[in-house]
C-alpha cells in the first residue's frame, strides 16, 4: 500500500508547534522497511550515545534499514567524512578550516545540523570530599602543557588540598572534546599536558576515574549523567560575577541558559549533501531531528530548545550547505542566535 507524505514546509511548521510525536509517519521520506545501502556514521564519542539511540529506534520503525554507528573521535571522523567514506559525521565541535579545505578538495558538500547541547563535566571519584569546586584558572594550572611532569599533586592545584599524587584521565588528541577543552581552558587547541591517561572512548575515562580515589577527568555531560552513581562532578567558577556568583554545576538548566561557562557547547551532525539524495539517509536525518529532543534526553544529553528543531529541519529541507561558524562574528553567539540569523 502506498503511503502518503505531507510537504516539507508543512512538516517544519508543525514541528515548530512541537507536534513532533504525531508526525513520525507523515514526515518520513522513505517507506517503512525500505532497503538500501548502510548509512555509515562515525565521529564524536560524545554525540555517539544520542546517534546510537536514534539509530536503534529508527531501525525498529524501519526493520530493513542498515545503520552503522561508530566513534573514532571528531577529528578522525572528519578525516573519513571529507574523503566520502561516511554519510554522516558526529561532531562535538564545529568543522575547522583544514577540514573545510579537505572537504572542498574532495568535492564533499555538507549540511551542519546542531542536535543538542553539552556541558563538559569535570569528574572525580565519589570519595573525594575536598574538590567541591574548581576555577578556570585551576583547571589551566592542572591541564596546560606547562604543567606536564610539574603539577602532579592535588596540593599544587589549591592550597589545603591533600599532598597526594593526582591521576588524570581525558580524551585523546583526535577528540573534539579535547580540542574544545584545550582551546577553552588553556587558550589554544592541543595545548595540553601529555602525561595523562588518554582515550577516545569516554567510557574508559569514566571507568578510570570511578576506580581511583585520586583521579580527575573530563567528559561530556551525558557520560556523567549515565554514570553519576559512580562519579562526582566538580562545579566550575568562571570568575564572572555578572553571569552567576561562585561555582556552577552543569545541568540542562544551567547549560541551556548560558550559566555554565565556559564549558558549554553545541553538538552537531554533519550530513554529506549528495548522500542526502538517498531516501534512507534523508529518512534517517529527518527522524534524527524529529526525535532529538526525546532521545538526547534518554541518552543523558541536553536537547536544544524544542522550537529550534524546526529551524534545524529547515536547513535540511533547503539544503543549506556550510557552517554557522564560518563568519568571525559567529564566535560567542548562541545556537539560537545563529539559527535565527
Amino acid at each position: 500500500m502506498k503511503r502518503s507524505y505531507i510537504s516539507a514546509s508543512k512538516c517544519v511548521a508543525l514541528l515548530a508547534m512541537s507536534a513532533a510525536a504525531t508526525l513520525s509517519a507523515a514526515c518520513s521520506s522513505a517507506p517503512r522497511g525500505a532497503a538500501g545501502e548502510p548509512i555509515r556514521i562515525d565521529g564524536s564519542s560524545t554525540v555517539y550515545p544520542i546517534t546510537a539511540a536514534v539509530a536503534e529506534d529508527f531501525k525498529k520503525e524501519n526493520p530493513a534499514a542498515k545503520v552503522d554507528v561508530a566513534f573514532s573521535g571528531t577529528g578522525s571522523g572528519f578525516e573519513r567524512f571529507c574523503k566520502g567514506d561516511i554519510d554522516i559525521q558526529d561532531a562535538s565541535r564545529p568543522i575547522e578550516a583544514p577540514e573545510v579545505a579537505a572537504c572542498k578538495a574532495a568535492n564533499i558538500g555538507y549540511i551542519e545540523l546542531p542536535v543538542a547541547h553539552d556541558g563538559l563535566t569535570i569528574i572525580v571519584h565519589p570519595s573525594n570530599e575536598f574538590a567541591t569546586s574548581m576555577t578556570v584558572e585551576e583547571l589551566k594550572t592542572l591541564w596546560s602543557a606547562a604543567a606536564e611532569k610539574k603539577v602532579t599533586k592535588w596540593s599544587q592545584v589549591r592550597k589545603g588540598w591533600p599532598d597526594r599524587p593526582i591521576a588524570l584521565y581525558g580524551p585523546g588528541p583526535k577528540s573534539g572534546t579535547f580540542d574544545f577543552f584545550t582551546a577553552t581552558i588553556n587558550g589554544k587547541e592541543h595545548d595540553s599536558r601529555k602525561d595523562y591517561t588518554a582515550s577516545e572512548d569516554d567510557q574508559e575515562i569514566v571507568k578510570g576515574v570511578a576506580g581511583n580515589p585520586d583521579a580527575l577527568g573530563y567528559v561530556g555531560f551525558g557520560y556523567y549523567e549515565t554514570h553519576k552513581s559512580t562519579l562526582k562532578l566538580v562545579p566550575i567558577d568562571d570568575g564572572d560575577q555578572e553571569i552567576g556568583p561562585g561555582a556552577i554545576e552543569p545541568s540542562p538548566n544551567t547549560v541551556r541558559r548560558g550559566l555554565y561557562r565556559p564549558l558549554s557547547r553545541p553538538l552537531f551532525i554533519y550530513v554529506n549533501t549528495k548522500r542526502l539524495d538517498r531516501a534512507e539517509v534523508k529518512a534517517f536525518v529527518n527522524y534524527y531531528i524529529r526525535n532529538s529532543e526525546t532521545l538526547a534526553t534518554r541518552a543523558g544529553g541536553i536537547p536544544l530548545n524544542g522550537m529550534l528543531y524546526g529551524l534545524v529541519q529547515e536547513r535540511v529541507n533547503k539544503k543549506l550547505e556550510g557552517s554557522l561558524y564560518e563568519k568571525p562574528e559567529s564566535a560567542g553567539r548562541s545556537i539560537e542566535q545563529l539559527l535565527n540569523q
